[in-house]
Parts: structure tokens; sequence; C-alpha cells
């Protein structure tokens, strides 16, 4: 029986959209654009994920890419990125009505920087995860089964009692070769709602 879901965090809880974070503070089509590009480039967010390179670095290395007039907006759109997550609708209800109404224990497991880590607490739909799992903090990455394997042993966890929900195909294969049971989240919560329904 299922006793524990894990939930990615960027596209599962959270649209993650570089535009859209970039457009909070350029109005320039262009300007959005180029700015996107070079400072969400995953030749720096791998390496975040993986807590081998800085967020100083990461603004340094994106500035030496840019005009200079768009360096005064690499910083600001920077630390201020992980304010700018609108959470997808109906998650954050559905996370505590599994904790809440289910009994079920719910828990975070993503692939993001140390810089998020130091702030997870300001985040509204993460009060309510048992334990949130960061890959830079704990030095492990998804697919890759050491993070599952962390997961489960910091929290006592039983593969098999486990449901893992994330967007990215791989990390889902990733976790059913651990045995975790994994769901492709696809957008559609109240698909997921259902399928937990028929599920639990």
């Amino acid at each position: 029986m299922i006793q524990n879901i894990i939930f990615d965090f960027g596209q599962v809880m959270v649209h993650f959209d570089p535009m859209y974070m970039v457009g909070k503070y350029i109005s320039d089509p262009t300007d959005r654009e180029q700015v996107a590009t070079v400072l969400f480039d995953r030749l720096y967010w791998d390496k975040l994920d993986r807590g081998t390179i800085t967020d100083e670095e990461v603004i340094e290395a994106s500035c030496a890419r840019l005009p200079e007039r768009l360096h005064k907006f690499v910083a600001l759109i920077y630390n201020n990125w992980i304010y700018n997550l609108p959470e997808i609708e109906g998650m954050h209800e559905l996370v505590k009505h599994l904790k809440n109404d289910c009994g079920k224990r719910v828990f975070l497991l993503s692939n993001i920087s140390k810089g998020f880590a130091a702030h997870a607490h300001e985040i509204p739909s993460l009060a309510d995860f048992e334990d949130c799992i960061f890959s830079a903090v704990c030095g492990k990455v998804k697919p890759h089964p050491e993070i599952f394997d962390h997961l489960c042993r910091k929290n006592r966890l039983v593969p098999s009692e486990c449901l893992f929900v994330d967007d990215n195909a791989a990390n889902i294969a990733g976790a059913e070769a651990f045995g975790i049971r994994g769901y492709l989240f696809d957008g559609d919560v109240q698909r997921l709602r259902a399928y937990l329904k028929n599920t639990l």
C-alpha cells in the first residue's frame, strides 16, 4: 500500500518559467529573451543543482555574456526568482488533503540550488511537507538512485510504499528503477487527483 507521496517542485508544485520571471523586471521582448536565455542556461543550473557553483558565480558569468546595459537586471532577477514562482493551481490543496485527510506522509524531492534551499521556509507551498530534500544540499541529483536512497534512509521509507510525482520522464524512470512507483505529471491536477483516489 502507498503510504508516502513524494513530489517534485518545479512544474509540479509551481510554474518555473524563465520568461515570466525575467518579464517581471524587463519589458522589452528582445532584452527579456536574451537575459532569460543566458541567466537560466542549463550550463549554470545543472551545476546549481549539484551544488558546484555559487549564486555569485552565476551572476558574474551571466553578466560576462550580456551587454553592460543589462547587467543591472541580472542580480535583481536572480536574487528574486524564488519569489516569482506561481503555484500550480490545486497542488498545494492536494498535498494538504493527502496529509490531513488521507493520513499520508508527504515529501518534496527537487533538483535545486543551495540558494533556494536557504530560503525554502519562505515558500508557502512547502509548508506541509514533512521533509524537503534538495539536491545541492545533499550532494545527489535525480535521476540517480543515490538521491532516492538518501530520501528513504533519512525518513525510514520503504520504496515499495512510495509514489513519486515528477514531470520529467528520466526522473520517473530513476525512481522506478529504485523500486518507487512513479507518476509522470502532465500539469493536469484533476487527473492526478483521480489517479491517487484510485491508487491509495
